[in-house]
């Protein structure tokens, strides 16, 4: 650590761990010590799931709770954070508990290898879980989870983050931040704005990533599928909506564009959470 860091450091009258020093630094002490106290659901550690929690646990959110039926799959290494040959086959639920306490071995863990639908995400508020979180991310890429998910924590007054469709985009400059109302060129948010509007939703309340770059029809990959490893469990009757062991069209995708997605969000939420640029003592 540089002096002048240090002296930045004493000048907080806070002590913050050397760890998150340089976070400390831009958020304040006081905004360091909300993330801390703060708990983030997270829904989905896939591709953009996964870039969010890494920048999130290394930010210092001091507890985490993770939803994902799924395992790691040989096609998710191109995109996915946790998937690696070593990860191959095994709970993604596990993969992530593992890297964020190698990122931080104080941070309390809870996961749940459930699928979300309509029937079982009121579960994931009740319960053990009844404390309601403070953030709610939202990296399905199932439509109808993704709408049961966001429909629920909105009825529950729980602030909310979710990610548009981030493939078969190339343009790393667009993905942006806004209401799923304003959500153009992404046929995923303009599905999700039909099922929400059915059940009472306002998309104006509705915060996410997108990007508003157009779809370029020739990279789809038509009908091609991707053989997928079915997970540990099987599923119930009541499980059938979107199950992650069936097959599914192959979309391409980017590490660098579903990163960008998960970046924006964690940086959203990160911001939000530890109320930066709100009047804390350590802005003034």
């Amino acid at each position: 650590m540089k002096d002048t860091d240090r002296k930045m450091l004493d000048n907080n009258e806070q002590s913050i761990p050397e760890q998150y020093m340089r976070t400390g630094l831009v958020l304040g002490s006081d905004g360091l010590r909300r993330l801390q106290n703060s708990c983030v659901l997270f829904a989905g550690l896939g591709a953009v799931g996964s870039y969010a929690l890494e920048a999130l646990a290394r930010a210092g959110v001091g507890a985490f709770r993770l939803i994902d039926f799924d395992v790691v799959q040989e096609s998710n290494i191109n995109r996915q954070l946790l998937a690696t040959h070593a990860s191959l086959g095994r709970r993604k639920t596990d993969v992530a508990r593992e890297r964020i306490l190698a990122i931080n071995p104080r941070a309390k863990i809870e996961t749940r290898d459930e699928l979300i639908n309509a029937k079982t995400v009121a579960s994931f508020f009740d319960g053990d879980w009844a404390t309601p979180p403070d953030y709610v991310i939202d990296a399905i890429d199932s439509l109808g989870p993704k709408v049961a998910l966001i429909a629920e924590a909105l009825r529950r007054g729980v602030p909310l983050m979710s990610s548009m469709g981030a493939a078969l985009r190339v343009d790393a400059s667009l993905p942006s931040v806004g209401r799923l109302t304003d959500v153009s060129y992404c046929p995923l948010a303009a599905q999700i704005r039909k099922r929400l509007r059915r059940v009472g939703v306002n998309t104006d309340d509705v915060r996410c990533v997108y990007s508003p770059e157009p779809i370029r029809e020739n990279l789809r990959a038509g009908n091609d599928r991707l053989a997928r490893v079915e997970p540990a469990k099987e599923l119930t009757p009541d499980q059938l909506d979107s199950p992650p062991g069936r097959p599914r069209n192959t979309l391409g995708s980017l590490p660098t564009i579903v990163g960008i997605f998960g970046l924006r969000i964690a940086h959203e939420v990160m911001l939000e959470l530890s109320g930066f640029g709100k009047g804390n003592a350590d802005d003034k």
